[in-house]
């Protein structure tokens, strides 16, 4: 199916590509390949007078975030993180005009004015990307789809903490709440080749 996307009615969602995340290791797309393709992306919404939403997860002291009681081994929050953790890529921004938001568990929905700064600018299609593909990306996705958002998924520029994860995904839940293509694709149907370069 051809991809049109009309740039002033959708909006670049970056999740998470933060200092503190970016240097782990992720699979099967390296962070510095997904960085690369997200700063494509937004500089191609940005190009076309889109709307780019870069959001990062945070903490003053750890007492806002959630704590599950979960099986042994799974790794939590463990309180104050290195200064800097939280700031964006620099590859990324932000420019003027981007939204930076800050979130506090995985979705970018929960607990934010993430919808509220889309519907006041009347954006119906979220291009969506990040770290990682079954975490905050995939909850976003999920409360995008039950917002009403058409979604675009850019599959090269996010990933997961592990291949399995990103593969189960991309191929059992992306599907069936959207599209997904490549950065490429992408940045074809909005219209502005020009900006993949860097």
């Amino acid at each position: 199916m051809d991809l049109h996307l009309d740039p002033k009615k959708s909006a670049l969602v970056v999740i998470d590509l933060q200092k503190g995340i970016v240097g782990r290791e992720c699979a099967p797309h390296a962070t510095t390949e997904v960085v690369s393709n997200a700063a494509a992306l937004a500089r191609a919404i940005r190009a076309q007078s889109g709307f780019v939403v870069l959001v990062r997860v945070s903490s003053i002291d750890g007492k806002d975030m959630l704590r599950p009681l979960t099986d042994p081994d799974t790794p939590a929050f463990s309180g104050a993180r290195q200064a800097g953790w939280d700031e964006i890529a620099p590859e990324l921004g932000p420019e003027p005009g981007d939204l930076v938001l800050t979130k506090h568990q995985w979705s970018a929905f929960h607990g934010t004015e993430l919808d509220l700064q889309l519907r006041r600018r009347g954006i119906e299609t979220i291009v969506l990307c990040g770290i990682a593909t079954g975490f905050g990306v995939d909850t976003t996705a999920r409360e995008a789809y039950q917002h009403g958002y058409q979604q675009i998924f850019a599959e090269d520029a996010m990933t997961g903490l592990a291949k399995e994860e990103h593969d189960y995904v991309c191929r059992f839940i992306f599907p069936r709440i959207g599209r997904i293509r490549p950065t490429s694709a992408i940045i074809e149907a909005l219209g502005a080749p020009q900006a993949v370069s860097v």
